[in-house]
């Protein structure tokens, strides 16, 4: 089951009115979801406006930010409990409308609480989970509990993952939060606090942040913020994000896809600006290690895969690649001697997170990859690399996967130094090479959009595509097919070039896109013969490579990249044009790749 929402809430003394304030927030959380909306504000008493659609479908219709109030809170939806409907987008209210609710998560036990609250009167008017929170608050208020009292109770009755905002009429200064396994950041301003799913929801507000953990709760108004957890009060922890607003918004790009395609030198800059300590402990860790054990989903998922090759190529150990959604099935290999090294952009991957939850019980020790500093999988590991690639919004991850590739890479080379594979004056030419990465890849970007353009209005119109590839270029062949199937709409394998002709070619007829992943490495006279056997069953050759490759004269298009310095790169600069190459491919078919139907950026799966 996947539950994917953004939530965002407002207490101002500085603002005439919020809703403003919460339907910009809402703007930049609608990669989260965008079936329905909803805000709730609370002036004389709970106003709400909400319906199914995206954010400027039902502005269009209902004036969001026209709601008065100096409090409120707000809503974007994936629909999970019920369809995509008016009665179930969010805010939902008690039978009173004194209490209002946003919520990310799944509230397991909600039939159970939703039976007992009938029997005591209570009527539903939503199909979701989350309408039991507004009126379990109202059943603790109407017992005469004060309203911190009664959110307590509430949230104790809870068995699930949420993150909640909740407005009482009874308590119309403050709004109450609580967290456990989706997350909630708290935003600290001058005269106004923010409680949201993600940092850029607030960001042209404050840069100050405060990142919930699990099991914490509390409330905020205007000038003040409480927190608790297991009933003692938790001294905030306020940290200052260096994100800009900008760095959040689209800055003239047509989407943030495009947007991030070309962030990417930027983000990978930043990747390299890590502590060489940080790789060092790592390092250490992984060579005193039995087993290493790479564990992701998706997209982070196939940038593990590159780190497996690498890893499996270099060291003499035992090295797996497990999808985290398999994780049961691999336990029984997880000992004490293993190091598992845990891939997630966002740090908050339900799947990923289960993982680490059953192999820290068998007491291996936790290596996270991830973009955000304080999330849920950085507090499990016994140590974290953090990409610093800036916000991602887009749902399709690209300067992420980049990133993760690029530490993988950077965590390979440091071990090689320390397990003595490779000489000090190699690892320092190694590590200055990669400094040229940043302003390499940005001239790769410019040099292959216009070709990447025009073969999306060539392709645009297939439905199956192949992406083949050979050895460790594999995971990047995936992350091509993904890329293509999850924006474009275009069905896309990926297979190792060899497997092509036991069943995959026989779908190959004239026109049919083949997509080789085929630099000048020692597997380019290999994958020859299987780009014979495409072009001779119709298929339309297309192809990433490099200067004077004998493939070239045999393919209908070729993105040539420049020969690598380093062979770090390689990966790195394939899957640029695979990128753009799935962008304008929807775009050409009249899609947005920023929305892409049933995904959304943090998938959390139970």
């Amino acid at each position: 089951m996947i539950y994917v929402c953004g939530i965002i809430a407002c207490s101002s003394q500085r603002h005439q009115r919020v809703a403003p304030i919460l339907k910009a927030g809402l703007s930049r959380l609608e990669y989260r979801g965008y079936d329905s909306v909803g805000i709730a504000t609370l002036d004389a008493s709970l106003i709400i406006k909400k319906d199914a659609g995206k954010l400027d479908e039902v502005d269009k219709k209902l004036v969001l930010d026209s709601l008065p109030g100096k409090i409120g809170i707000a809503h974007t939806r994936w629909a999970t409990h019920g369809p995509p409907t008016s009665i179930n987008a969010h805010p939902h209210v008690d039978c009173k409308e004194g209490v209002a609710v946003v919520h990310n998560g799944i509230i397991e036990n909600y039939i159970e609480i939703k039976t007992f609250l009938i029997s005591k009167g209570h009527a539903f008017k939503s199909d979701t989970d989350t309408e039991v929170i507004a009126h379990l608050m109202e059943h603790h208020l109407n017992e005469g509990e004060n309203s911190l009292e009664a959110f307590r109770k509430t949230i104790s009755s809870l068995k699930g993952t949420y993150a909640i905002a909740l407005l009482t009429a009874s308590d119309p200064q403050r709004i109450y939060f609580a967290k456990k396994s989706s997350p909630l950041v708290i935003g600290v301003g001058e005269g106004a606090l923010f409680a949201a799913s993600d940092i850029p929801a607030f960001l042209d507000q404050t840069k100050k942040v405060v990142v919930l953990r699990d099991g914490e709760l509390g409330y905020f108004s205007s000038s003040e913020l409480y927190i608790e957890k297991d009933g003692v009060q938790v001294k905030p922890r306020i940290t200052t994000v260096n994100w800009t607003p900008e760095m959040a918004q689209k800055g003239g790009f047509p989407h943030f896809m495009l947007k991030e395609i070309y962030e990417q030198p930027l983000a990978l800059e930043n990747t390299l600006k890590i502590r060489e300590e940080s790789l060092e402990k790592v390092a250490r860790l992984l060579l005193s290690s039995e087993k290493i054990v790479f564990t992701a989903c998706g997209t982070s998922f196939h940038a593990s895969l590159w780190g497996y090759h690498e890893f499996l190529r270099k060291l003499d150990k035992f090295i797996l690649p497990v999808i985290s959604s398999e994780y049961s099935h691999y336990l029984h290999l997880i000992d004490e001697n293993t190091t598992v090294i845990a891939v997630s952009q966002s740090g908050e991957t339900m799947d990923v997170l289960k993982f680490v939850a059953g192999v820290k019980k068998r007491d291996a020790k936790i290596v996270a990859i991830t973009n955000v500093v304080g999330s849920s999988l950085a507090r499990e590991a016994s140590e974290t690399l953090y990409m610093q690639a800036g916000p991602e919004i887009g749902v399709a991850a690209t300067k992420t996967f980049t990133g993760q590739v690029l530490m993988m890479n950077l965590l390979s080379i440091v071990t090689q130094y320390f397990e003595g594979l490779i000489t000090h004056q190699e690892y320092q030419k190694v590590m200055r090479s990669l400094a040229e990465l940043p302003s390499i890849i940005s001239r790769v970007i410019r040099t292959v959009e216009p070709r990447a353009r025009r073969i999306a209005n060539e392709i645009k119109r297939s439905k199956s595509a192949f992406y083949l590839a050979r050895g460790h270029n594999i995971p990047v062949a995936m992350e091509g097919a993904l890329k293509l199937k999850e924006i474009a709409y275009i069905h896309a394998e990926a297979y190792p070039a060899g497997e092509s002709k036991h069943g995959p070619i026989a779908l190959v007829e004239p026109d049919f896109p083949v997509i080789f992943v085929a630099p000048r490495d020692e597997d380019e006279r290999r994958i020859l013969s299987n780009v014979q056997e495409m072009k001779a069953r119709g298929g339309k050759i297309i192809l990433v490579t490099e200067p004077n490759s004998i493939l070239i004269e045999h393919a209908h298009h070729s993105f040539v990249l420049p020969y690598p310095r380093s062979i770090y790169y390689r990966p790195i600069q394939n899957i640029i044009p695979l990128q753009l190459l799935s962008y304008f491919t929807a775009t050409a078919r009249g899609l947005d790749p920023d929305k892409p139907r049933n995904l959304a950026k943090t998938v959390t799966v139970d």
